[in-house]
């Protein structure tokens, strides 16, 4: 069959990757792709005017292609387009697509939203309160933190898509004002930040879970969990600096247990699902769940209502089923009867960013690659922020042209193996001023 993919990061070049493992793929597009995407076999990117899918013309062009090539799937990368609809214009034209409607969608676009279906459906989460109006949420912050800063900090969240930059934990009275101010004075990032939620700072380890969904109105729903995977947002070793849309990830968690998982299942996955089927969803896609684990209990921090990126480079080299058939059976409706299979072992993950990143940065600089040394350690190289070009001595063929401009993953009989073949193999890359952080994988990083 023909498949498309919607998206230009790492997360489509892994899932790409994968589906180009499958004998029932014949051909893949990738629209619009990225310089790793162009390299992959039977793969070529599709040139997208305007290049944003999120925008209703492109979407509307993005339906005419599949038409016109007898598109048999199309998978959904990235956020924005599923918020815009991308999903239910494909399916309006009675064309198969892996992702949910945009009526789903503000699961993710809207976290106003979402913590009102949580509340609604008994989702564990954090406490929290939703403001459209900067000065009584300054008010509020004032009387959280006192004169002494002596309370715990407080998370303030954009309630829109801001590509993993929305949310910062505040932990004194000052960077609370500043970070408010920015949100929705300053309006840093646009109409995301207009209205904000502020919650409750929870302690614990974050856990991340992708899941398959499959939910017609009128049916029984299905979401069957993934393998478990940590994302390492902060740009910096020791989870300093800014959040950024992830510098590594790692999969399964060896810390998030089998009552962990009970307990998440319990909790988070049953009451989704009761309230996504009330609530008369069409969601034949993918979900994501940022979890707060504490003490074996699990509290629910946000979904992503799509395969998670920088997760889905560590989490798809485990599988070991067919991924094609996995979300032919998600659009389908017959995911009840799917039982994937995983390898044994670990996957870690870092990110190689750009000079600069999550600020202004450098971008055109040729990557230069090791092909016998990176080959020594088994790991996969997924492209991100990348275009194909001419190259100098040693050159891969791809220049940066994005923050986040690839990661390395590596499988291991444990996270340890994982994570010395995966830094052995980033070694093996060079471009001008990369950067990315030593310590992706090591037991004390959240």
């Amino acid at each position: 069959m023909k498949v498309m993919v919607i998206g230009s990061g790492g997360r489509e070049h892994a899932m790409v990757w994968k589906l180009a493992q499958s004998e029932k793929v014949e051909r893949i597009y990738a629209a619009p792709g990225n310089g790793g995407t162009a390299g992959e076999e039977n793969c070529e990117n599709v040139d997208i005017p305007g290049g944003d899918p999120a925008e209703t013309e492109i979407q509307e062009a993005l339906v005419r292609y599949a038409v016109q090539e007898r598109i048999d799937l199309t998978l959904v990368g990235p956020e924005p387009p599923l918020a815009a609809g991308i999903v239910d214009r494909f399916r309006e034209a009675s064309l198969a697509v892996v992702g949910p409607g945009a009526a789903a969608a503000r699961l993710e676009s809207s976290k106003s939203y979402a913590k009102t279906f949580m509340n609604k459906y008994g989702v564990r989460s954090a406490r929290s309160y939703t403001f459209t109006g900067a000065e009584e949420a300054l008010t509020a912050v004032r009387t959280h933190f006192g004169g002494a800063n002596k309370n715990p900090p407080l998370v303030i969240k954009a309630d829109g898509l801001a590509a993993g930059k929305g949310v910062v934990i505040a932990g004194s009275r000052e960077e609370a004002i500043r970070t408010i101010t920015a949100f929705m004075k300053d309006g840093v990032l646009g109409r995301a930040g207009k209205t904000i939620i502020i919650e409750e700072y929870l302690e614990g380890r974050e856990v991340s879970i992708l899941a398959a969904v499959s939910i017609v109105p009128g049916g029984n729903g299905v979401i069957l969990p993934f393998v478990s995977a940590r994302d390492h947002k902060r740009r910096f070793d020791g989870d300093r600096g800014p959040n950024t849309g992830g510098m590594g990830a790692v999969a399964p968690v060896p810390d998030f247990n089998a009552a962990a998982q009970k307990d998440f299942e319990a909790a988070i996955l049953t009451p989704t699902l009761k309230g996504m089927e009330a609530e008369g969803f069409d969601y034949r896609g993918f979900i994501f769940f940022g979890l707060m684990v504490q003490n074996g209990k699990c509290r629910l921090l946000e979904y992503n209502v799509r395969l998670g990126d920088p997760e889905t480079q560590a989490v798809l080299p485990l599988m070991d089923s067919d991924f094609a058939e996995l979300c032919e059976a998600v659009e389908k409706g017959t995911l009840a009867g799917y039982c994937p299979v995983w390898k044994s072992g670990a996957v870690c993950a870092p990110v190689v960013v750009a000079a600069g990143y999550p600020g202004d940065y450098r971008q055109g600089d040729p990557i230069a690659f090791n092909e016998t040394a990176f080959a020594k350690t088994g790991a996969i190289l997924f492209a991100a922020g990348t275009v194909r070009g001419p190259g100098g001595p040693g050159g891969s063929g791809l220049h940066s042209a994005g923050g986040r401009v690839l990661a390395t993953a590596a499988c291991g009989a444990d996270g340890a193996e994982a994570r010395d073949r995966a830094y052995r193999a980033l070694r093996a890359v060079h471009f001008e001023g990369m950067d990315y952080r030593r310590d992706i994988g090591e037991p004390q990083s959240r």
